[in-house]
């Protein structure tokens, strides 16, 4: 069977790089939302490690508006979801792969996106209706894997996380990643502290230099 995508799937491929967000400060999420925009990185993951998750989430929907793609990392209860989405989130990240965590987004219409690692574990997520598939720990597995996958199962949109640098996104991308996740490359801590946001600006720049090919 093969999944038709969602407005919110073809958003995420489309925006090509999820910025995987951790936040000490949640005073900061304005900021680093407006640096990576600036550098073209829009699919905004606020994950539930931030001090105020769901208040940060409503924070970017409502500043931002369509110009960020926001959404919640870290999800593993659905009392999160349901929380996210009332706050603005348009997709939910996890980092394992649970039944009730994609009926409920199916409930409240938002995608969902299961952190798996073995292709049986792949498949079984996408056969329960996972359009888009997290693949974590991906530096534990590398692009080789993703070929190996996607040769006898073409039809699995894959987004690793892990293992995704600034200028190997690319290569990730020509790998048979749908999209990719990047947390601690794209989010430079110190530079969060020092309030030197351009860096983060100048990183999204090279991730879509990479992604493009440029």
């Amino acid at each position: 069977m093969n999944h038709k995508l969602s407005a919110s799937a073809i958003e995420i491929k489309n925006r090509s790089a999820i910025a995987v967000i951790r936040l000490s400060n949640p005073d900061d999420a304005l900021h680093v939302t407006e640096a990576l925009l600036k550098g073209g990185v829009s699919s905004i993951e606020i994950t539930l490690s931030t001090p105020n998750t769901f208040e940060v989430i409503d924070q970017i929907a409502k500043h931002f508006h369509n110009d960020a793609f926001v959404g919640i990392g870290s999800v593993t209860h659905s009392d999160q979801i349901k929380k996210a989405v009332k706050a603005g989130a348009k997709y939910v990240v996890s980092p394992i792969f649970k039944q009730e965590l994609l009926e409920t987004a199916k409930e409240l219409n938002v995608l969902a996106m299961p952190g798996c690692f073995t292709p049986t574990e792949i498949q079984s997520a996408y056969e329960a209706g996972a359009e888009i598939i997290k693949v974590f720990p991906a530096d534990r597995l590398g692009m080789s894997y993703f070929k190996s996958i996607k040769a006898p199962l073409p039809h699995l949109n894959l987004v690793p996380t892990g293992g995704v640098s600034l200028t190997n996104a690319g290569e990730w991308i020509e790998s048979g990643a749908f999209a990719v996740g990047l947390g601690g490359a794209l989010i430079d801590k110190t530079a969060i502290e020092e309030k030197n946001f351009d860096v983060l600006t100048e990183n999204a720049k090279t991730l879509i230099r990479s992604i493009k090919g440029n």
